[in-house]
């Protein structure tokens, strides 16, 4: 006869998904934001080769898809400088929305303990964060299929399901690279 799981180890073991950060994942340099954007970043820009900044980021879904824990840690960066911090959704090289704003958990710049960031997601912080003109002509949402618009990802389950198309990415933003971001780093199957 098939054995059943204990339901109760949903909860308790996971799939994880990794990603390295560092500026040469980032799509453009600073200097060649578009004009006019908001939130503008402050001078000097420092280019993509010549920036110490890495980390390296872990998401863990529990199998249940009720909750992901995300740690992160940071190298080369003062976290005083940390502006922003999200988790977009978005093949490598593109652009894309937010899903999880890292920011609304608390202030990142004392989140950051020892340059390293620990954060429990649910469904109700699965969402887009509106940062970008409408001119850039983003969608409104993730995608839950990547190129099928109108079906958006608003769980824990649909966050996994494009971390596992390796669709989800961190940007970390500081002062100095606050449009395209400090570091980014694409999400892969690991761990």
């Amino acid at each position: 006869s098939a054995q059943a799981k204990d339901p109760a180890t949903g909860a308790s073991t996971f799939t994880v998904y990794d990603a390295y950060l560092s500026p040469q994942q980032e799509g453009e340099e600073e200097d060649s934001a578009p004009k006019g954007v908001e939130p503008k970043s402050t001078p000097p820009f420092t280019p993509r080769e010549q920036r110490k900044s890495r980390g390296h980021g872990q998401i863990r879904f529990n199998r249940e898809l009720s909750r992901a824990f995300v740690d992160v840690e940071i190298a080369g960066l003062n976290p005083a400088d940390i502006v922003m911090f999200h988790i977009h959704c978005g093949p490598p090289g593109m652009l894309g929305p937010i899903l999880v704003d890292l920011g609304t958990f608390g202030d990142l710049k004392k989140a950051f303990v020892n340059n390293k960031l620990t954060i429990e997601i649910a469904n109700k912080d699965v969402k887009f964060a509106s940062m970008y003109p409408k001119a850039l002509k983003l969608p409104e949402s993730c995608p839950a299929e990547l190129g099928i618009a109108g079906v958006q990802v608003k769980t824990i389950a649909g966050m996994e399901a494009l971390a596992r198309k390796g669709a989800l990415y961190f940007n970390l933003h500081t002062k100095a690279h606050t449009f395209y971001g400090e570091m980014r780093g694409q999400v892969y199957p690991g761990g």
